[in-house]
């Protein structure tokens, strides 16, 4: 296995997202007052208790999610929980975790109609969940997690944020019928992954395709820590100027999803990688509408995409942090520094 080192040895690697801490800060608080006694209870958790790290992307019949959902919410704790849920993304990235929630009622309609309902598609069985307390200067989180979506955020210190695991999933990735045909919410996903497969030539792609068989899901599931070997496929200084200009582009859809605060210290991140340390692996076909999967191995990051199930109509997508997951060096350095 693969020894990665911290990306927090110093403090002077560590850059404050102070702004976007304060928005979470202030919709949490909002979003818990507005919740009646009993739901707050349902909602909060302590911030050691082991359902922080607990999380996934399947369907409520296939995992027992805990927290708050939105069909137990009135009119007015529905927006403070799709506040709360604004203040971790960006205006892209909410559009498209909007449209994940609300693509549920499609995906019903789809399977009404084919007689394969077996499982509830339903935009109200999305959960809220905060652990510890936002008004505190201990550390504090939240999750909002869901069918094909899963965001967790962990704020240390005031300032410093850890915004993984991030899910984004979509099933149709392309609708095919209804009012919504033609929706595809991660299409550039999918469009600049192939582009620059495609751009690559044969020597590149030998390198590159690391199977003529894609997974049938993303290989790290869902895991409190990603676990990986050595990174496999074509390096980043392998490739033109030009290939390295849509791979800069393929990780920033990535990261553009999340507010701009965030999304600028992940970049910076970026730009101070060694591109040998940035890996993109190809497994399946390369051909649209096929099964295929890819995956970015960073210093810092692992990105997968897996489109397989449903005759290859079906996205899975994936960023994590190799070491700061759910903040996990942020919380070593804080208690390495002796806050309690």
């Amino acid at each position: 296995m693969t020894q990665h080192s911290s990306i927090f040895n110093s403090t002077s690697q560590i850059i404050a997202a102070s702004e976007t801490a304060e928005k979470m800060r202030n919709a949490c608080v909002i979003f818990l007052d507005s919740l009646t006694s009993e739901l707050r209870r349902k909602s909060n958790f302590d911030f050691s208790s082991l359902e922080r790290r607990r999380w996934h992307y399947v369907p409520r019949e296939m995992f027992d999610r805990h927290g708050v959902c939105l069909k137990e919410m009135d009119d007015l704790q529905r927006k403070t929980a799709f506040d709360l849920l604004a203040s971790g993304l960006s205006h892209m990235g909410y559009d498209k975790a909007a449209r994940i929630i609300n693509l549920e009622k499609t995906l019903g309609t789809i399977e009404r109609l084919l007689a394969s309902a077996g499982l509830v598609r339903d935009p109200d069985l999305y959960y809220f969940s905060v652990f510890g307390d936002p008004t505190a200067p201990d550390p504090w989180g939240w999750r909002t997690e869901g069918h094909h979506l899963s965001v967790n955020f962990t704020i240390v210190n005031r300032s410093w944020i850890a915004p993984n695991p991030f899910f984004f999933g979509a099933n149709p990735a392309e609708v095919h019928t209804g009012p919504e045909k033609g929706l595809r919410i991660l299409s550039k996903e999918e469009e600049l992954g192939r582009r620059l497969l495609k751009s690559l030539n044969t020597h590149q792609q030998a390198k590159t395709i690391i199977n003529p068989i894609a997974p049938a899901d993303i290989l790290t599931r869902a895991v409190p820590k990603v676990e990986f070997g050595s990174a496999e496929g074509l390096a980043a200084e392998s490739m033109t100027p030009a290939q390295r200009q849509i791979l800069d582009r393929l990780i920033h859809e990535y990261i553009d999803r999340l507010p701009v605060e965030l999304a600028t210290i992940e970049k910076k991140k970026l730009q101070n990688a060694d591109l040998n340390d940035i890996h993109f692996a190809w497994a399946g076909s390369e051909d649209r509408g096929k099964p295929h999967y890819y995956r970015l191995h960073g210093p810092f990051f692992f990105v997968e995409y897996d489109n397989t199930q449903n005759n290859a109509n079906h996205i899975h997508t994936v960023w994590r942090h190799l070491q700061d997951d759910f903040g996990m060096d942020l919380l070593n350095l804080h208690y390495k520094k002796g806050h309690h």
